[in-house]
């Protein structure tokens, strides 16, 4: 069981009222029969709704934390609440400023989160490591998330994966270059036309006329994200296009299930819709997620490389107890 002791809290109600609270009840240290736990420091931080535990091993070259624990601070109800835990580290060697690694809320790890990674640069920067951009060892390779003067965070996401068998995806490959767009899938008693894409981790993405009708979102989602097309398991990333530039998206993640915002994800559907012919490539895109929206640009002629442009927010800060 982990129990969550706060220590200090300064809580973001919105985007533009903040508020720090104190009060003469307010534990002011763990309790005496705590103390002798292991008590854990942590940020919180959120980009769109998708929330994490940050910790600051940069001292560290691995996890301070085990899965299993950060499965437990992860708990809504148990713990404090998070859809991962996100550990700074030490880089692996002079090519890096620092290493990245996360463990879902179900324990598993992930080769990287878009939305994490945005949140890792805000909690650098708000550790005092101020940088204009950040070279960040990831288990999906290298990420660099630069810093804009508007406080959103641009992040250069790499190139998309899209042959099938390092998605990787036992599909049928039906299109350039060994990939899947739009492959027939039968899964939970359906017929889904189905793109592979991983961006570092993978996702499957498929175009539906309606989010709300044409899905039973928490039936469809875990059993996609299960299939056996899938062998590493899948994000799975259900999209409705709005125009050309506009597309709105359910994600089912991965080892977290629903989430508001998915940002490897949002770069995957666009890929993705580019590929299937849904809209036309050189566009700046905004994708629509339940947590709000994100940008992405695909420099499919140029560098091949996925950009991703979005906020990432602090909400407060405190000490855990690991029992």
């Amino acid at each position: 069981m982990i129990r969550s002791v706060a220590v200090t809290f300064s809580f973001f109600l919105s985007r533009s009222f903040a508020l720090t609270t104190t009060s003469s009840t307010m534990l002011r240290s763990p309790p005496t029969s705590l103390k002798a736990s292991s008590l854990v420091e942590f940020s919180k931080y959120e980009g769109l709704g998708n929330d994490f535990i940050l910790i600051d091993d940069r001292d560290k070259e691995v996890p301070s934390l085990t899965p299993e624990q950060s499965e437990k601070l992860c708990h809504r109800n148990f713990g404090i609440g998070g859809d991962g835990v996100i550990f700074a580290l030490k880089p692996p060697s002079d090519d890096y400023d620092f290493a990245m690694r996360i463990y879902n809320s179900d324990g598993s790890e992930p080769e990287m989160c878009g939305n994490g990674i945005r949140c890792f640069a805000q909690f650098l920067k708000d550790l005092g490591a101020d940088a204009e951009s950040y070279q960040v060892d990831t288990l999906a390779g290298r990420i660099i998330p630069v810093m804009n003067d508007d406080s959103t965070i641009t992040v250069d996401m790499g190139e998309p994966e899209l042959v099938a068998s390092k998605v990787p995806t036992a599909l049928k490959p039906n299109f350039e270059g060994d990939s899947v767009v739009e492959q027939t899938l039968e899964c939970n008693g359906k017929t889904w036309k189905v793109s592979a894409v991983s961006m570092g981790n993978p996702h499957a993405v498929i175009f539906v006329d309606d989010l709300e009708k044409d899905i039973d979102f928490e039936s469809d989602g875990p059993a996609l994200e299960s299939c056996p097309e899938f062998p590493a398991r899948t994000n799975v990333e259900f999209v409705q296009v709005l125009s050309d530039t506009h597309l709105k998206m359910k994600v089912w993640e991965r080892g977290a299930g629903p989430t508001l915002a998915c940002g490897t994800g949002t770069c995957a559907l666009v890929v993705a819709a580019i590929r299937a012919g849904k809209i036309p490539s050189g566009n700046k895109v905004r994708v629509t997620l339940p947590g709000g929206d994100l940008f992405i640009e695909w420099n499919n002629d140029s560098d091949n490389k996925v950009f991703m442009t979005g906020p990432a927010t602090f909400s407060f800060s405190g000490k855990a107890a690991l029992k």
